[in-house]
């Protein structure tokens, strides 16, 4: 038996649960190579005792490993390390140098074309049922303008009106290190991290870093449009790789990959854009082993990792990731209000040290102000009071939203209640024209999506994603006599 004393160490003080401690641990044994697949875990007794805590406690901390797809419990056996994860070998300490790796993914430090922006459409109907965003009426933007203010009257904060660092303020990065360590066990500093201006900076970003033109890039057929157009913008090819009910289909990718070169793989691995599923444990770490063999790099966007309802989200790849192949992209605009442009990306130093080169060219920095002001609220505890509050609306939200869709359009719309998320993916009944539909409902002030939105060249659903966070339950009613009413 491993010396799960010393192992693990349990921190009474922290905001962690006793019981996730104990299951992010065992997370940790398994990704680094000490525990293998198959392995026996200790009984909930015998853990109990050399760990010093309650015997229950132990139990859901197996039951949460259960619950994440990495054991699995054996009536009259014990529990097990599940027997279906890839075999990992133990990882080597970490280089602490800031050149580009011999093991890890290839990039290219060059960046010529120009990005093509698109145009946004503003709503203006009395009532949306976007895409899935926040609601801004919920955001503390007192408390933020307020620590705003109070920064840009102290002598010190005068400096912030200065330039700055083109890879965005330290207190700010240093701020995201304590989040991401806190909520997803990924343990950076802040030269892993560059402050952007929201999630679709970072992807732009990461692209011509990563690909040069005739470069291959691997997207889901289901895939979130505006990073593929990045992607056409660079000039890559994009390789289409199926989505199930289990995210990508990392099997037909190694298919793949043992006839052509693949420089990166996109993935929205938590919440899949557009269709909301989650990707299983079992592919993250299979997408990882292969992103080792082939030396790919692996672009995980994170928009809303956030806002999960039922069990605790799944650690991201990049949290579970040893050779420093993925890049890590996070919002902060789309969990507090998407006008204020704020996201981060986390990769290797050097890596970042180019990104930041390369954001010079196009947006010397972003607002200072704006970002120590952001810092202040995660330092505070603000950010983590709004995101538990949201997250406990959201939840009651979507079950009154999905609520009424089985009752309403029982006939006209099948969805799978998400797990997390601020939308549902509807599938309409094929007789259903949308285009149409967008268009009655926008006479009679609903603004709804026509669903061209999401086809591409290989997915052609008749389906929306309808976002139900930004709506109270009063207004989601009036939306759906308004839509039932067109039907």
């Amino acid at each position: 038996m491993l010396p799960y004393k010393s192992l693990i160490q349990i921190d009474r003080q922290s905001s962690i649960t006793l019981y996730i401690q104990v299951c992010n641990t065992f997370i940790s044994l398994i990704t680094s190579g000490t525990l293998k697949p198959s392995d026996v875990l200790p009984s909930s007794r015998v853990l109990s005792e050399l760990i010093g805590i309650n015997r229950n406690t132990v139990k859901l901390a197996y039951e949460e490993l259960i619950s994440q797809g990495w054991a699995e419990s054996v009536d009259r056996k014990g529990v097990f390390v599940l027997s279906k994860l890839p075999i990992i070998t133990k990882i080597k300490l970490p280089e602490t140098h800031k050149n580009q790796s011999q093991e890890g993914f290839i990039w290219t430090n060059s960046f010529e074309k120009e990005f093509a922006l698109s145009a946004k459409i503003i709503h203006k109907d009395p009532i949306v049922i976007d895409d899935g965003f926040p609601d801004v009426r919920l955001a503390p933007i007192d408390q933020l303008m307020r620590e705003y203010r109070s920064l840009s009257r102290k002598f010190y904060g005068k400096n912030f009106l200065k330039y700055g660092s083109t890879m965005g303020s330290e207190n700010l990065r240093i701020a995201i290190c304590n989040y991401l360590s806190n909520t997803r066990g990924l343990l950076v500093s802040p030269e892993n991290i560059i402050i952007t201006k929201g999630s679709q900076m970072g992807i732009y970003l990461a692209s011509q870093l990563i690909l040069n033109p005739n470069d291959t890039i691997a997207v889901g057929i289901s895939s979130f449009t505006t990073a593929d157009d990045t992607f056409k913008y660079r000039g890559a090819n994009l390789e289409r790789i199926p989505v199930d009910d289990n995210g990508m289909d990392v099997d037909f990718l190694q298919e793949v990959l043992q006839h052509k070169k693949i420089k990166a793989v996109y993935i929205i691995p938590h919440h899949h854009c557009p269709t909301g599923v989650t990707m299983s444990m079992e592919r993250r770490l299979k997408l990882l082993n292969l992103a080792k063999e082939y030396r790919f790099a692996i672009i995980e966007d994170d928009y809303d990792f956030d806002f999960h309802y039922d069990n605790k989200p799944y650690l991201p790849l990049a949290s579970i990731d040893h050779n420093q192949n993925v890049i890590y992209i996070g919002s902060i605009s789309k969990t507090f209000a998407p006008a204020l442009r704020i996201g981060f990306m986390v990769g290797p130093p050097a890596f970042i040290e180019a990104t930041a080169s390369l954001r010079k060219m196009i947006d010397r920095q972003g607002d200072t102000l704006l970002e120590e002001a952001f810092a202040v609220m995660f330092e505070n505890g603000e950010m983590e009071r709004h995101f538990r509050k949201s997250l406990k609306i959201y939840k009651q939200r979507r079950n009154h939203f999905c609520e009424l869709l089985s009752a309403d359009f029982k006939n006209e719309i099948e969805f799978r209640i998400p797990e997390g998320g601020l939308a549902v993916w509807a599938n309409f009944n094929e007789s259903i024209n949308l285009i149409k539909m967008s268009d009655e409902a926008a006479k009679k002030g609903l603004s709804i999506s026509n669903g061209n939105f999401y086809k591409n060249d290989t997915f052609s659903p008749n389906a929306v994603r309808m976002g139900f966070a930004s709506l109270t339950e009063n207004e989601t009613e009036k939306a759906f006599t308004i839509l039932k009413s067109i039907f």
